[in-house]
């Protein structure tokens, strides 16, 4: 899904996605693994996946901020 771009790198990304998935955790009270399966249904998710939106360089507060506004409001 992570769109090639010899800009940034794979593993970066996903070590990223981890920190936020911890962040989240702790916020939700609730497993990583449930932290995880929660990330990876927003479009947080997907919008850090596709770089254009350049989401990915926002840091790893702002994007668990950018979730937890997602899940208020649906």
């Amino acid at each position: 899904m992570i769109k090639d771009n010899p800009l940034i790198n794979k593993t970066i990304l996903q070590m990223k996605f981890a920190r936020i998935i911890i962040i989240l955790s702790n916020r939700l009270n609730v497993s990583q693994s449930k932290a995880l399966r929660i990330f990876y249904s927003t479009r947080v998710y997907k919008y850090m996946c596709d770089l254009q939106f350049h989401l990915h360089n926002m840091s790893d507060e702002y994007c668990a901020d950018e979730v937890m506004l997602e899940l208020e409001n649906a």
